[in-house]
């Protein structure tokens, strides 16, 4: 069964038990991923159902960030439930100590000494991640090893 069917079961499951909040979160994802299923007017695989909902999950966090920034408690609430289900759609994530072994070996591999090289190093990064790392994360490491 693919990600985007599980989504669609889930979604129902929510509609049935009354679950207003999930199924909303859901609905936007499904739409989101019908919507990328069109873009590549043929059918959708796991990798690309995957990076849809991270750019979900991102989009959910910083507008929770912006509105605990502005004060709106019971907008940024609404934002985190709606994060704490995409992010069950998500494989685990790397750990950062995972993530630094990574960094490192493709630095050894690429042979970058400085912060001119960052351009070659993180493509190899999050493709070697494989969706699994944080990007921001993933940035703020080789930075912080190439100056």
């Amino acid at each position: 069964m693919s990600l985007m069917d599980q989504v669609q079961q889930d979604m129902y499951a929510a509609m049935k038990a009354g679950d207003q909040g999930k199924t909303g979160a859901l609905r936007t994802l499904l739409s989101k991923l019908k919507d990328r299923k069109i873009d590549n007017r043929g059918d959708l695989n796991d990798p690309d159902s995957i990076k849809v909902i991270q750019t979900l999950v991102k989009q959910r966090r910083e507008s929770a960030d912006v509105y605990q920034n502005a004060g709106r408690e019971e907008l940024a609430i609404r934002e985190e439930s709606e994060l704490s289900v995409l992010e069950t759609y998500l494989p685990e994530m790397m750990s950062e100590d995972e993530v630094s072994k990574l960094v490192e070996a493709v630095i050894q591999e690429t042979e970058a000494v400085s912060m001119a090289d960052i351009g070659r190093v993180m493509p190899l990064v999050i493709q070697r991640g494989g969706g699994k790392l944080d990007g921001k994360t993933a940035n703020t490491i080789v930075r912080k090893l190439l100056q």
